[in-house]
């Protein structure tokens, strides 16, 4: 039977129909910014989409992989900054399972749902004790431990965008100030490079985007071209993401670090190995065989981790 794996993204909805850990069929919309009845009707149409391809007669349901702090229990998303209309809770499976007639809806971190794909089909197949990180709107993460999807108490576990970083003073979309996301995070970035912009200082980066959201290939392009704002920009963020995981790896012991998200996906494995140099070069244990990896899905990793849910 097939399971439908719903991705919302602050910027993109990305759904898959998954038959026996195969990805089978996908579609993709804009995440609409109109808040959460806009939302929910985008995802509800994309699983629709997604049933009526290939004649598709038995769905197990839809598992859906939401930004922020998602209550697992609930299907309810308690807080997602990056997502308009999610500031505050919202009743995310209750509302989609209306919207599909009653059709069985889970919901779980993003970041969670990411690493799990990863974990059971992807980069990480084999690993025990994983942390995944998504460099995208925001930042991402997700932890394997013992070979187990660990959550915590609150559904916050693994959430390494909100770890606070040294040096970092920029104000995270959390509220908080100081937050890895506030430096890694693509908006984030994007919203500097527009402050400097506005202050004089000329960069591709606005130039490429102009008022258009400064998506990743804005970023690979602006790097490319040699701009000094983007070079600058992903290098913070590359220092900022060494500390985050070194410090997570002293924390729990980690033996494997994937790192994807549109963002790390479309800079490619040079970026994903200066994060690895940027980690080694903090880790308490020195002599670690801790090894930081490309993901391996892609775009889909998300959302088929979520159709991966499930069969949990």
């Amino acid at each position: 039977m097939s399971a439908i794996g719903i991705d919302l993204g602050g910027t993109k909805i990305q759904g898959v129909r998954v038959d026996h850990d195969r990805v089978v069929s996908d579609v993709k919309v804009a995440t609409p910014t109109g808040g959460v009845d806009e939302v929910v009707a985008a995802v509800a149409d994309c699983v629709r989409r997604l049933c009526a391809q290939g004649g598709v007669t038995g769905v197990a349901g839809v598992g859906v992989g939401a930004p922020g702090v998602v209550d697992v229990g609930t299907g309810d998303v308690v807080r997602a900054p990056n997502l308009p209309g999610f500031e505050d809770r919202v009743a995310l499976a209750a509302k989609l399972g209306d919207a599909l007639d009653g059709m069985r809806t889970v919901v779980d971190n993003d970041a969670n749902v990411a690493v799990l794909a990863e974990h059971r089909v992807g980069a990480a197949r084999g690993s025990n004790d994983v942390l995944g990180v998504w460099v995208g709107t925001g930042v991402g993460g997700g932890l394997v431990l013992d070979g187990r999807l660990r959550r915590g108490p609150v559904g916050g576990a693994g959430e390494i965008g909100h770890m606070a970083v040294a040096g970092v003073t920029r104000r995270c979309g959390c509220g908080q100030v100081g937050h890895l996301e506030a430096v890694a995070g693509r908006a984030a970035m994007e919203a500097e490079a527009r402050r400097r912009h506005e202050a004089g200082e000329q960069t591709a980066l606005v130039e490429l985007a102009g008022t258009r959201r400064m998506k990743s290939s804005v970023f690979a392009k602006a790097l490319e071209a040699g701009d000094q704002v983007a070079r600058q920009l992903l290098d913070d963020a590359v220092v900022a993401l060494g500390m985050a995981v070194a410090s997570a790896a002293a924390l729990v012991d980690l033996e494997l670090v994937v790192v994807g998200g549109g963002l790390a996906d479309k800079l490619g494995a040079h970026f994903v190995g200066r994060v690895d140099q940027a980690v080694r070069a903090r880790l308490f244990v020195p002599t670690s065989p801790l090894r930081v990896v490309p993901a391996a899905l892609g775009d889909l990793a998300g959302a088929t981790g979520a159709a991966l849910l499930l069969d949990e």
